[in-house]
């Protein structure tokens, strides 16, 4: 398994709820949760939104930077910015949240979506403080997972290579590995 790549720029058109506007790099040293929605997908409404308002307020904005990614591929004249900000009004939603540039050509898929190759929304970012990707996941996951995950996160040094399922192998070589990771047998194996 390779080790995690830096996660792609963001292609912003315009941001709410900041002074100015931010950028991966601008963000380095913070674990970064980032949450791509539309705001006319039930799920993103029902539990991405939610979601990333209870790790907002959970998280130290010291340490985690949440991040709402509004990245439209369908019904683009229903979710312009206007509509957007009234939406984010009366959801109270208070952290950054980035309009997805379409790209204007006709293309259906904003920028930032088709950089990370999204599969449609909600799609759940998790980047490391040294900027890689370390979680892409279309659809929902638990709050529970997503706290431990972000906890996990912030545990880590921020100058820490990630370890790769190889090299975890060759350091222990009865370690089972496999796509998931390597787990220590058994005495009894």
């Amino acid at each position: 398994m390779a080790s995690p790549k830096l996660a792609p720029d963001w292609d912003i058109a315009q941001w709410f709820n900041v002074d100015a506007p931010l950028d991966l790099r601008a963000l380095r040293g913070r674990v970064v949760v980032a949450g791509a929605f539309q705001m006319l997908c039930p799920g993103c409404v029902s539990q991405t939104i939610p979601q990333l308002r209870q790790a907002h307020a959970l998280f130290p904005e010291s340490e985690v930077a949440v991040i709402g990614l509004h990245t439209v591929f369908e019904h683009h004249a229903a979710m312009g910015p206007t509509a957007l900000e009234a939406f984010l009004h009366e959801y109270q939603v208070r952290f950054p949240v980035g309009v997805d540039r379409t790209s204007g050509r006709g293309e259906p898929i904003p920028s930032t979506m088709r950089r990370y190759g999204m599969q449609g929304t909600p799609t759940l970012l998790l980047i490391d403080r040294e900027g890689r990707l370390r979680r892409q996941t279309f659809g929902h996951i638990p709050d529970l997972q997503l706290g431990a995950e972000i906890m996990a996160l912030m545990r880590e040094p921020a100058n820490i290579d990630a370890v790769s399922t190889d090299d975890r192998q060759r350091r222990n070589p009865q370690a089972k590995c496999d796509a998931d990771g390597c787990a220590i047998p058994n005495e009894s194996e």
